[in-house]
């Protein structure tokens, strides 16, 4: 009697992977924080008035993205460093940006458009980086010095002084 095994098809799991735009936005951000030349991404107007009251570290900031199932589009608008090459900075981009993308979402970057919105030395970057919040945060600092040393020369000075008793018999 010969036993016959029952080849049970594979059974195919239903359904999808899909990715919000916001997390391939994160993606990208974290992928380009290290590209040579590029000084930062440009949000627009609101965001970069947003920035400016607030400390923001949102990697999403500027970054647009189109995302299908298989493949992903970027928009950036950025600010690139006085002295480097546009092209060296845009195959950067595209370079880190596909490598991270594919490493993560096994998605195909197959549009990246660049924008160069600015061009700036690095100081003039990080002088336009300080935002309304860390010049608040820089005057309590100083006012609270300043009020410290105050209260510390009138204490010496009441010290030195001599009591009213003392100084008239």
């Amino acid at each position: 009697m010969a036993i016959e095994k029952k080849n049970e098809a594979a059974v195919a799991t239903k359904g999808e992977l899909t990715f919000d735009d916001k997390v391939i936005q994160k993606i990208v951000g974290n992928a380009i924080e290290k590209v040579p030349g590029l000084l930062g991404v440009d949000g627009g107007f609101v965001t970069n008035i947003k920035n400016k009251i607030v400390n923001s570290d949102n990697p999403t900031d500027g970054i647009d993205v189109e995302v299908g199932k298989e493949q992903v589009a970027v928009d950036l608008n950025i600010v690139m460093a006085y002295g480097h090459n546009a092209h060296d900075v845009y195959n950067a981009l595209v370079q880190a940006i596909t490598k991270q993308v594919k490493d993560t979402t096994s998605l195909a970057l197959v549009e990246l458009n660049v924008e160069v919105v600015d061009i700036q030395t690095t100081k003039e970057f990080e002088n336009s980086q300080t935002t309304l919040q860390d010049r608040v945060t820089d005057a309590g600092s100083v006012v609270k010095e300043k009020t410290s040393n105050g209260v510390e020369s009138v204490k010496s000075s009441t010290a030195n002084m001599v009591s009213d008793d003392e100084r008239v018999k």
